[in-house]
């Protein structure tokens, strides 16, 4: 399809084909399994991780072979071939390629085949889908899901095909060949389809040559058309182009590095009135405030309580993390959770699922994204993995993740 029939107004100039470029690996590139919400506030505490952001003091700490948790930006692909493809890179409600959110780095020490091992979050940038996702999880159940947040668990043995097992000075492993081409526009999935004219761009799909061919790519597309013809009649190579390995979107979060701490080295105290901190006392109270007013029950207004009282002391977390028996997220509101029948068995072997890590809306600050009634938003977004982290094809695959919405959104749904 010619990017001139698209309905987008493209400037009144027709822009190149994109041609299907499917990429293959080379030959020789070879952090309870019940879920209980009835435990209350005196359950046994487990060990918990915290994780905050920061940006990197070198960049070199968030390329895949430093194996890193970050926020932002383009993921860092364990496995940087095969990636998902298709509709898992798709918002279910709008069809639009979705957003990368975070991962996180989190091998198995137990399991050999999970050494190395990763999860990460992507999201649509749409409140409206996202109202919608939820909608569907309600109506549908997780066994028909139609989503606008998905996550994918990667993992490698010490041995494999993409890293050396020996570890360098500075903790990364040599990378052995390269990833295959990304979108040049947003810099996260497979570019498969390639710019019929300049035979350089790749992309996911025909909506981001769109909006590539707007931004800048009308003109560098001619000038990488005839740079390429008059170098030996050939296609410029892949990895050499800065537009491949440098996503041209404006509209990706900023990138953080993630870095963790036990949450015993924070104790339940007040909050230090001088301190530096990022995200406020004050600004916590309103948002708290304003979030109260909210509540309907008391049931709510207990769990908003526990869950501030977590937050207090290091209020610039963006997210918690624990693997441990016993594990269960910790709630905003007591509306809007899962049952147990609204976690899925694990769509790769059929096992239990269980809670691993959560995502606070904390994180929206450090992105700014504006706080209005319109802009995404979240009470928290927890993350359910494969009990057994299981083995096997496809390489990238899809767990479970159930957003909670504040009390107001949820009835807005």
């Amino acid at each position: 399809m010619r990017l001139a029939e698209l309905e987008v107004d493209t400037g009144g100039e027709s822009m190149p084909e994109l041609e299907s470029h499917e990429i293959s690996a080379s030959d020789d590139r070879v952090f309870d399994d019940v879920i209980d919400y009835d435990e209350g506030d005196d359950a046994e505490q487990v060990p918990v991780w915290l994780g905050f952001v920061e940006k990197p003091k070198n960049s070199r700490l968030l390329l895949r072979e430093a194996f890193p948790s970050k926020a932002g930006g383009v993921p860092a692909w364990l496995d940087p071939v095969n990636l998902p493809t298709g509709k898992s890179c798709l918002c279910d409600m709008c069809g639009e390629p979705l957003q990368f959110l975070l991962q996180v780095y989190a091998p198995i020490s137990e399991k050999e085949s999970a050494f190395h091992r990763t999860l990460y979050v992507f999201m649509c940038l749409s409140m409206t889908c996202l109202l919608r996702d939820q909608h569907e999880q309600w109506k549908r159940g997780p066994q028909v899901p139609s989503r606008s947040v998905k996550v994918f668990r990667c993992q490698l043995p010490l041995t494999n095909a993409f890293y050396s097992s020996k570890a360098q000075k500075d903790g990364s492993a040599r990378p052995f060949g390269s990833g295959a081409p990304l979108c040049a526009w947003c810099g996260t999935w497979k570019g498969n389809k390639l710019c019929s004219n300049c035979k350089t761009a790749r992309y996911c799909s025909e909506k981001h040559q769109v909006l590539h061919w707007r931004a800048n790519h009308k003109v560098k597309c001619q000038q990488l058309s005839v740079s390429s013809k008059s170098s030996d009649g050939g296609c410029i190579d892949d990895a050499s182009s800065n537009e491949i390995l440098t996503a041209a979107s404006k509209a990706l979060w900023p990138e953080f590095e993630i870095i963790n701490e036990h949450e015993d080295n924070f104790s339940f105290s007040e909050t230090d009135e001088n301190s530096d901190s990022l995200v406020s006392r004050q600004q916590m109270d309103e948002t708290a405030d304003s979030l109260m007013d909210s509540f309907e029950g008391d049931d709510d207004r207990q769990s908003w309580a526990t869950f501030q009282q977590h937050l207090a002391n290091a209020p610039e977390q963006v997210l918690r993390y624990s693997r441990d028996e016993g594990a269960t997220p910790l709630w905003p509101t007591s509306s809007g959770r899962p049952s147990k029948a609204d976690i899925p068995k694990c769509s790769s072997c059929g096992g239990t699922m269980k809670f691993e890590l959560q995502i606070l809306p904390q994180l929206l600050y450090y992105f700014g994204v504006n706080n209005d009634a319109n802009s995404l938003d979240w009470a928290t977004t927890v993350v359910y993995t494969c009990a057994d982290s299981c083995e096997g094809n496809p390489s990238y695959k899809e767990e479970f993740v159930w957003v909670q919405l504040t009390s107001q959104s949820s009835t807005d749904a």
